[in-house]
């Protein structure tokens, strides 16, 4: 077993990347309440202990009625902005040196807010951590699967102009009962436009959601995908194709998907040779950002500092980074 200490000195101190990291998900209480009093937005909490306290869930439909919630203080580029800058100075101190952050302009333009506004802030914000910290990313927009496909479409065509902010398209929110297959033709409009194409799958929903995600949505990578042990099939598709799988732990927990940390499938994951991620998914809400998430799980499930590094390894290799930059990451570790 590793020594506690060693453990978090190991984590803290390797440069990593973060592949699953929703914009949205990482607004803490303390900002959620200066941005609802800033925009003069009224919210069900008369504090920030309130806010703290209404973050707990039952499953994904009732932690993505608060996250939407909280969504709605965020009106300005400014606030876009504040939004990613806090996340930012989060992976200064957790030596985060690469990050692809998902947003959800739908969570925002359908309350009026421009799509313009939402990638201004976001990437303004992104370029200035690369300016000032040397920290690179990408962006990925996410279209929200709960919704009907045809709408998307002009999502997509807002995207067109921004090409040289977003690199990607995904899709989340509630996968029970939407499956990728409902989206096949956006994402066939997308990848004509040279979009790389990501997608939640088997975090709720079954294996078959992974199978469809790869066969018809032609994605590169698959977020969350802990349910791909119920089919030995796909697992050996997914290892001899080094599928990544951006698995969320924390998040897992706190939706209970895995009942305790301890009874969680990562470990199993990695012992069938799966290219597993770690990442901290909506970190405000879940309790824990990306280091937080590795020392926790670490600690859980007894891994090793040699599973660890394979971990951290894992989300430069997997990343959407140039070739150079990524075995420039490898060797460091």
């Amino acid at each position: 077993m590793i020594n506690s200490e060693n453990l978090i000195n190991f984590v803290n101190q390797t440069p990593k990347s973060e592949l699953h990291l929703h914009i949205e998900g990482s607004l803490e209480p303390e900002l959620m309440f200066k941005l609802s009093k800033r925009n003069n937005v009224e919210i069900p909490f008369k504090n920030v202990e309130e806010i703290k306290s209404a973050y707990n869930f039952s499953n994904l439909d009732s932690f993505l009625k608060i996250y939407y919630q909280g969504s709605n203080v965020l009106i300005t580029e400014e606030d876009f902005f504040d939004l990613t800058w806090e996340y930012v100075l989060r992976c200064k101190k957790d030596n985060i040196v690469h990050t692809e952050i998902f947003f959800d302009p739908q969570s925002h333009t359908e309350r009026g807010i421009s799509f313009d506004t939402v990638i201004n802030g976001i990437y303004k914000a992104l370029k200035k951590g690369e300016l000032e910290f040397g920290i690179t990313s990408k962006i990925i927009m996410c279209f929200l699967r709960h919704l009907d496909e045809q709408p998307c479409f002009e999502v997509l065509n807002h995207a067109l102009k921004h090409k040289d902010k977003i690199i990607g398209i995904g899709l989340d929110s509630s996968e029970k009962g939407n499956p990728p297959q409902k989206f096949k033709r956006l994402f066939e409009a997308a990848i004509k436009e040279n979009f790389l194409t990501v997608a939640h799958a088997g975090e709720e929903g079954p294996p078959e959601y992974i199978w469809d995600s790869l066969n018809l949505l032609k994605v590169k990578r698959i977020d969350h995908g802990v349910q791909c042990l119920k089919d030995e099939k796909l697992v050996k598709i997914l290892r001899q194709n080094n599928i990544p799988l951006t698995v969320c732990p924390l998040s897992n927990i706190k939706l209970c998907v895995f009942d305790r940390l301890e009874n969680h499938n990562l470990k199993k994951m990695l012992d069938a040779g799966l290219r597993v991620v770690v990442n901290s998914d909506d970190p405000a809400y879940f309790g824990g950002y990306l280091n937080t998430n590795l020392i926790e799980t670490s600690k859980a499930l007894n891994l090793s500092i040699e599973d660890i590094k394979i971990l951290i390894q894992n989300s430069f290799k997997s990343s959407f980074l140039d070739e150079n930059s990524k075995k420039n990451w490898l060797n460091k570790i």
